[in-house]
């Protein structure tokens, strides 16, 4: 049977199974105070992976997440996690798909930014296909276990021109 699921914003409901999946997926999980937190914080946004018809375990409810910070007016991209029994099945290409449209949307973002460790080759493969490109490293920025970063970004391209019409008076 396919999996189907939809993207949507975080809910305060969804909170206590968001600080679940980042527990799972990382060595220094952020806790659920952060999550809370994004709620209320107007340059923060956590999308999640809702299952449409989760099983019977509803803790399988949320199958990934993501978070994008508006930065100065650039997107930072953070917390991309996807719960291990669902991985390979394109839910992370599809949260950063909709994470960048709606930072172009809601904040006009044009430029994103990443760090992903240097080890994690799968996810680093995935940024690349979504049009990250390596940039530099960040020497000893993860912890348990230590490991570089790679700095990754993209640019969107501009599908669209506008014109600035300028009316000079006499």
């Amino acid at each position: 049977m396919p999996l189907n699921y939809h993207i949507r914003e975080m809910r305060q409901e969804d909170l206590t199974e968001v600080t679940a999946l980042e527990a799972s997926c990382f060595s220094m999980p952020w806790k659920y105070k952060d999550f809370e937190e994004t709620l209320t914080n107007p340059d923060r946004v956590y999308l999640v992976a809702e299952a449409d018809n989760p099983e019977t375990d509803t803790s399988d409810r949320i199958l990934g997440g993501c978070m994008l910070t508006n930065a100065a007016g650039e997107g930072d991209i953070t917390n991309v996690a996807v719960r291990e029994a669902y991985r390979k099945n394109k839910i992370a290409a599809a949260l950063l798909t909709a994470l960048l449209q709606l930072g172009a949307e809601r904040y006009g973002m044009t430029v994103f930014t990443l760090e992903v460790r240097s080890g994690n080759m799968a996810a680093r493969r995935l940024y690349e296909s979504q049009g990250f490109v390596p940039l530099g490293i960040r020497p000893n920025f993860y912890e348990k276990p230590k490991d570089d970063a790679v700095i990754m970004k993209k640019w969107l391209a501009l599908e669209r021109t506008e014109t600035v019409g300028v009316t000079i008076q006499n």
